[in-house]
């Protein structure tokens, strides 16, 4: 997500006061006014799209996005409701998620009783990532380890759930292994790269 060569456009970051994953994951309320200040912060260094290197800031996108003049996509969980739209009607989205126990469905944003019963996820807590993630600072985590985490959890949910005919990414490590995981599934794979460069388009 970090890499400029993802966009061809130069990234520019800012850290949010308090942000460590634990708190994130977890959602606290306390951080949207520090949220705020890193995204304004951003937008003064001439950021022209805010994007957040956590899919459970999501619980922020609106706070954010209202205090912005530019666009804000804080979430590849975003994108949910539209991919729901792309697929046919028996179809199931799989969201895979760094840690399923804290990704409730309100979080996907789907108003429709039925569309969200098509939505399934799945997380990899309990994995070396997320235990790495949770350090302060964080640790690293071997790609490989992330591919096997990954997709031994889509494996395991697409045998409880054989509908499953696209896949979405929530947490901001997995597109390290997108490319990967596409073949090895044979399914539309989406991740928060996939949501910054339609951002980065729509303004460039």
């Amino acid at each position: 997500m970090l890499d400029p060569a993802s966009y061809d456009f130069p990234i520019i970051t800012e850290t949010v006061a308090g942000a460590w994953a634990d708190t994130v994951i977890h959602g606290d309320a306390a951080l949207e006014p520090a949220c705020i200040a890193a995204a304004k912060r951003l937008v003064e260094r001439g950021a022209i799209v805010i994007a957040a290197d956590c899919g459970f800031f999501i619980r922020h996108q609106a706070a954010v996005a209202a205090a912005l003049n530019v666009p804000v996509a804080l979430s590849s969980l975003l994108l949910a409701p539209t991919l729901l739209r792309e697929l046919p009607p028996a179809a199931n989205l799989a969201v895979i998620t760094a840690d399923s126990t804290n990704c409730s469905k309100d979080l996907v944003g789907v108003a429709n009783p039925a569309d969200e019963a098509r939505v399934v996820i799945g997380g990899i807590e309990g994995g070396k990532l997320l235990r790495n993630e949770l350090v302060r600072p964080p640790i690293p985590t071997d790609v490989a380890d992330v591919e096997e985490e990954v997709g031994a959890c889509i494996a395991r949910l697409r045998a409880a759930h054989p509908e499953i005919a696209a896949i979405l990414f929530e947490c901001t490590v997995f597109p390290l292994v997108t490319a990967k995981i596409r073949r090895s599934t044979g399914l539309p794979i989406y991740d928060i790269t996939d949501l910054c460069r339609l951002t980065l388009a729509s303004v460039s």
